[in-house]
Parts: C-alpha cells; structure tokens; sequence
C-alpha cells in the first residue's frame, strides 16, 4: 500500500526544481506517491516542473499541482500520510496547524536568521570575501542559510566595514545596481517587503553602505546597517535579501547571548583564529549546522556536523556523526 506524501516547496527560483525534487526522489524510490505543490512566487519554475513531471513521470505515482493559496489551502484540507514542506515560519505553522488536524506527521524545513560572528583574530580580507559570498552572492540573500545578520565587537566594526565596502566593490564594481552579477528580487511583493525594512524608523540612518533599490528592475544594492534598533523588524523577521545588519557587542563572547535569545537558526558561523572561541561557540550555540570560517559550504558536504575551514585558504575539515572513509 502507498503512502501519500504532499510535498509543498516554498522556496525560490533556481532553488525550487532542487529543493522540490530532492525529498521526491526519495519518496519514490522509497514506492510511495506524492503530490508536489511548487511555489508560486517563482511560476516560471513551477510551470517547468509541472511540464517535465508530467512529460517523464508515472502520473500515478507523480503529481503536480499548480496554484497560490487557494489550492495550497484546498490540499492542506486533505488527509496525507506525510507532509513535506519547505519555506518559512509564518507558513509553517499554517502546514503543521492543517496537519494536526488529521494527526499527520509534519517535516518543516524552515529558515531563519542566521548569524555570523566575526571576531578580530582573522585574515580580514578572506574574511569579508567569504561573508559576501555567503550574503550577496548567494541569490542577494534569498537563500535560507545566507548570513542574515553579522556580530562583532563596537572596536572591530569600523575594520570590518571598511573591509567589506571596499571587497564588494571588487565583487559588484563602483555601481552595483549595474552589475551583470547583482541578482534580482524574486517578485514585486517581496521587493516591497525589503524596501520598507529600510524605511523603518530608526533604521534608516544606520546604513552605512549601499541602500540604492530601483523597483522596476527589481534590484536592491547590497547594503550594510550598523546597530539597528533590536525591536525593528530588520532584527525580528528573516530578512531573505541583500541587507545585512552589522549589530556590535562589547566582547565577542557577548555574541552567544545575542544568538540564543533568538529562534534557532538554521546555520550560523564563526570567523576567528582563536581556538578557545571556536571551542565555546561549538558548547554554546546550537543550530542546524555550524560553519568556522566561511559560510553556506556546509551543505556541499554529505552528513555534516561541524565544519572548520582555514582562515586563510580552502581547506576543510568537519565532524560528522557517519563515519567516512
């Protein structure tokens, strides 16, 4: 007898067919069906999806359903033996209040905020070029295990920013929103949703770099802000774009407070030299995977843990708790 999966995929453009496909694959090979709901925030990859699913797939075991909130609302009514769904918090709980209904067992993969603590012990140039890979680069931020936020000292954080404006210059040139390498907000809505985090009171005057946004292009240049108000909802929400709040501590170790105050993150990150703080950050934050000294490169990597990479160059080491040879 099959199992009925409901595979719902909210994620983001090139994200979608990888994100949307992985976990069917499995469901499949495993001999159940499913039933794959695509995102509408990013149609020309559902549509896609929905085509060559169609066109290559047993429609018995494989479906695809199209559509916004209506038919995701129309399909949650259903009672499935799983349900799968990527996206963020807000929707999640929507997924797993529909799911309790019928006691259906729920996997939420959600993003969120995730920090990267930068002490002063550090190649200060690899640095910066590792954090802008692991914000700007990486889809302007529309990925959920993007930095979404940077901690450092108050005596640090001039270093740093220089250190960043002057790489992103490097990366994007003297005019970003020209850059043939500047990637585009998803859609109009979620443009908007971005601006307005900038126009927020007191937000506004703390970007230090950046801010420049052209709405019919739907570009937003990469932008840093120092010590926004902790309230603003740059702090509470996940911003998913290429705004990079810097918040500054007295002492780096100050840092594990700012992050456990918060939800758990998806991934968060250390750059350092120290050995005792990658110990301590290792025994005080927990997350969904922790990275020292770069960013997002964990998820090329089978069963990770922990990953530790050289300040200076790309040499990885990590602890897994499947054994490799």
């Amino acid at each position: 007898m099959w199992t009925m999966y409901f595979f719902f995929n909210n994620t983001l453009k090139i994200y979608l067919p990888v994100l949307s496909l992985d976990p069917v694959i499995g469901a499949i090979a495993a001999g159940n069906a499913v039933v794959l709901k695509p995102s509408e925030v990013a149609p020309a990859s559902s549509s896609l999806l929905a085509k060559l699913l169609e066109e290559y797939v047993d429609k018995s075991s494989v479906r695809v359903v199209e559509g916004a909130v209506a038919e995701t609302s129309a399909l949650l009514e259903q009672k499935w033996d799983k349900i799968f769904f990527t996206g963020g918090t807000r929707v999640g709980r929507i997924v797993m209040a529909s799911a309790a209904k019928h006691l259906t067992p729920v996997i939420l993969e959600l993003g969120g905020k995730c920090p990267a603590v930068v002490d002063s012990k550090i190649n200060l140039q690899v640095t910066a070029r590792r954090i802008i890979a692991g914000k700007w680069m990486a889809n302007g931020g529309q990925t959920c295990i993007a930095i979404d936020y940077v901690i450092t000292t108050k005596e640090f954080a001039p270093n740093l920013i220089d250190a960043l404006r002057n790489e992103l210059k490097e990366f994007f040139g003297k005019y970003p929103m020209e850059s043939k390498d500047l990637s585009r907000i998803v859609n109009p809505f979620h443009f908007r949703r971005l601006a307005s985090l900038l126009v927020e009171d007191e937000v506004s005057d703390k970007i230090v770099y950046g801010g420049q946004k052209d709405e019919n292009q739907l570009r937003i240049a990469p932008t840093i802000l120092l010590d926004v108000p902790e309230e603003s909802m740059l702090m509470k929400e996940e911003i998913f774009g290429p705004l990079l709040p810097i918040v500054t501590v007295e002492n780096i170790e100050d840092s594990f407070n700012v992050i456990n105050s918060k939800s758990k993150p998806l991934a968060a990150y250390l750059f350092t030299d120290d050995e005792q703080l990658k110990k301590d950050f290792v025994k005080n934050i927990s997350a969904g995977a922790l990275l020292v000294n770069d960013a997002i490169i964990h998820v090329i990597f089978p069963y990770p843990k922990l990953i530790v990479t050289h300040a200076n160059h790309s040499a990885y080491k990590f602890i897994s708790p499947v054994s490799h040879k």
